[in-house]
C-alpha cells in the first residue's frame, strides 16, 4: 500500500499542466500541484517584513474601526499576489471551495466568463446559449454593480459568488459599456450552466463544420465522434474548426484536439518557467491527452490527418484554443483565418496552503511548436478576415494591467509528459436574461448562414477569393455603376 500511495503521489506530480476555466478570470491554464509546501530558497527580507509589521500594528491600534487579525492578513496576502499579474490570486477557504465546485462543470449561474480591469469586474466572453448571451451581455462590458453591491475593489471570487446561485433566482447587474452613454441595467435569471463543448454539422456535401466552445473533459471524445459521423456520410473535401470566442479550458484536451489532425508524436505545445515542473513538452500522443488510458482517436479514418482545414479565430480565442490554432498553424496543417487572438499564454499552478486555502500562481509561459510565445501577443491569422465584431470594446491580454510581457523561452523544456493532467471542467460564472434599460440586443450566431468569416473559410477551402472584411462587401454593394454609352 505504501508503494502504491507513493506511486500515486509521483504520478500526480508528473501529471503536470491542465487548462482550467475558473471563475477567477479568463479560462486559465492551471498546474495542480500535490505539494502543499515548497522550501523557500531565498533569504527572508526581514527589514521589509518589519515594515509590514509596523503597518499592521498601526492599523490595529489607530484605524477608525477594529479590524480582525485574519482579515488584515488575508488582505495583505491578496494585495501581494494580485500585484503580480492578472491571473495570480490567493484562494481563501471560500474561494478554494468555489474552485472545487467550478470543476464539476454544473452550477447555477449566468453564463459569462469574467476577469478584472482596474478593480472592476470585466466580461471576457458570454457563453453561447446561456442567460447572459441571450440578453446581449457583451465581451468588454464592465459590471460595476451586482444587485446593490459595487464591484470596484471587490475580490473577483466574491463577485462571482454573488452572481452564482440557485437556478430560477434573479440578480440585477449594472453594466458600463464603451459605446453606451449611460449604465445599462440587466435583471437576470440564473440557470444551471452546463455548456456542451462540441457542436458539429455538415455545411454542404463534403464540407464539415466543428465548433468548440470550451475545452472540457470529454472534448476530444466528442470531436472523435463528430469526425466519424462526418466520414460515415462520405469523404470530406474540407473541414472548418471554429474556436472563435473559445476562452480555453483543459490543456490535455487542447492536445487531444490538435492530435486528431497532426501526425503521431508531433509537438503540440511546450512551457517554460523557472522550476523543472514548469518546463514540459506535450506531444500528439495518447499519454498526453487521455487520462483513462483509452485512445478515442485510434479508429479515426486516416483521411482526417490530411483533409484541407481552416481554423477560425477571433479576439476571444484564448488559452487552450490558442494552443490548438498555434499548433496546427506551425505544422502547416491548417490555415488560420479571422482576427488576432486574445494572447493568454501563461500557466497557473494551484498550490494548497493548508486550512483549505491555496495560492494560484503564474509559473510558466506557453510556446507554440516553433517557439512563438502566445503571451500578450496571441496568434496572428494567416488570412485576416474582419466581420466587424472585434472593434471597439474588445479587451485582450495585452490590455490587462500588470500582464506578463512576451518572453523568449529560456532553459530547454522538460521531457514529454508521461501522463495526462488531472481532470477539471471549465467554469462559467455570470447570468443575463432580460434587460430593464434596453431591449435584448441582436446576437451573433457562430456557424449561421450569415456568418461572414465562415463564408470566407468556405471560399478558401474551395479555392475561391477570400474577402477581407464586411466593409469591402458594403463598399462593393454601394458602388455607383459606370454609365453605359
Amino acid at each position: 500500500m505504501a508503494n502504491e500511495e507513493r506511486g500515486r503521489r509521483d504520478g500526480w506530480k508528473k501529471a503536470g499542466l491542465i487548462g482550467l476555466g475558473t471563475v477567477l478570470g479568463v479560462l486559465l491554464s492551471l498546474n495542480f500541484s500535490a505539494i502543499a509546501q515548497r522550501e523557500a530558497k531565498t533569504p527572508i527580507p526581514y527589514e521589509d517584513l518589519q515594515l509590514l509589521s509596523a503597518v499592521f500594528g498601526r492599523i490595529k491600534s489607530d484605524y477608525v474601526e477594529q479590524v480582525p487579525d485574519d482579515k488584515l492578513i488575508k488582505e495583505a496576502i491578496n494585495g501581494m499576489v494580485r500585484g503580480l499579474d492578472p491571473h495570480s490570486d490567493f484562494l481563501d477557504a471560500d474561494a478554494f471551495k468555489e474552485l472545487q465546485v467550478s470543476t464539476q462543470g454544473k452550477f447555477g449561474g449566468l453564463g459569462i466568463e469574467v476577469g478584472v480591469e482596474d478593480g472592476v469586474v470585466r466580461v471576457t466572453s458570454p457563453i453561447e446559449d446561456t442567460p447572459a448571451f441571450r440578453a446581449g451581455i457583451k465581451a468588454g462590458d464592465l459590471i460595476v454593480k451586482i444587485d446593490d453591491t459595487a464591484t470596484r475593489g471587490l475580490p473577483l471570487s466574491k463577485a462571482v459568488e454573488k452572481m452564482r446561485g440557485k437556478p430560477g433566482t434573479q440578480v440585477v447587474l449594472t453594466v458600463v459599456r464603451k459605446d453606451a452613454d449611460t449604465p445599462l441595467t440587466f435583471t437576470l435569471t440564473r440557470e444551471e450552466i452546463n455548456v456542451k463543448s462540441v457542436r458539429a454539422k455538415m455545411l454542404e456535401p463534403g464540407y464539415g463544420y466543428v465548433r468548440i466552445r470550451t475545452f472540457q473533459e470529454r472534448t476530444g471524445e466528442d470531436l472523435a465522434r463528430a469526425l466519424k459521423d462526418f466520414y460515415a456520410k462520405g469523404e470530406l473535401k474540407g473541414l472548418v474548426l471554429d474556436v472563435r470566442s473559445d476562452p480555453g479550458g483543459l490543456l490535455n484536451q487542447a492536445v487531444a484536439v490538435s492530435a486528431a489532425f497532426l501526425p503521431k508524436d508531433a509537438l503540440v505545445v511546450y512551457t517554460d518557467g523557472r522550476t523543472p515542473d514548469a518546463r514540459m513538452r506535450l506531444l500528439a500522443t495518447k499519454d498526453n491527452y487521455s487520462r483513462r488510458g483509452e485512445d478515442f482517436f485510434r479508429d479515426l479514418p486516416p483521411a482526417v490527418k490530411k483533409v484541407p482545414m481552416v481554423v477560425l479565430v477571433d479576439g476571444g480565442t484564448a488559452s487552450a484554443s490558442e494552443i490548438v490554432a498555434g499548433a496546427l498553424q506551425d505544422h502547416k496543417r491548417a490555415t488560420v483565418i479571422g482576427n488576432q487572438t486574445f494572447g493568454k499564454g501563461s500557466v497557473q499552478t494551484i498550490l494548497p496552503l493548508g486550512n483549505n486555502a491555496g495560492l494560484k500562481l503564474t509559473t510558466a509561459r506557453y510556446y507554440t511548436p516553433s517557439g512563438r510565445s502566445i503571451q500578450a501577443k496571441g496568434i496572428e491569422p494567416d488570412i485576416h478576415v474582419d466581420d466587424g465584431r472585434d472593434v471597439g470594446a474588445r479587451i485582450r491580454e495585452a490590455n490587462l494591467e500588470r500582464h506578463l510581457e512576451t518572453n523568449k523561452p529560456g532553459a530547454a523544456a522538460a521531457e514529454p509528459a508521461k501522463g495526462a493532467a488531472p481532470a477539471a471542467a471549465p467554469a462559467k460564472p455570470g447570468d443575463a436574461n432580460k434587460s430593464e434599460a434596453m431591449p435584448p440586443l441582436p446576437r451573433f450566431e457562430f456557424g449561421a448562414a450569415d456568418d461572414f468569416q465562415l463564408q470566407q473559410a468556405m471560399n478558401h477551402l474551395k479555392g475561391q477569393p477570400v474577402i477581407a472584411s464586411t466593409k469591402a462587401v458594403a463598399a462593393a454593394n454601394t458602388a455607383v455603376p459606370a454609365a453605359k454609352p
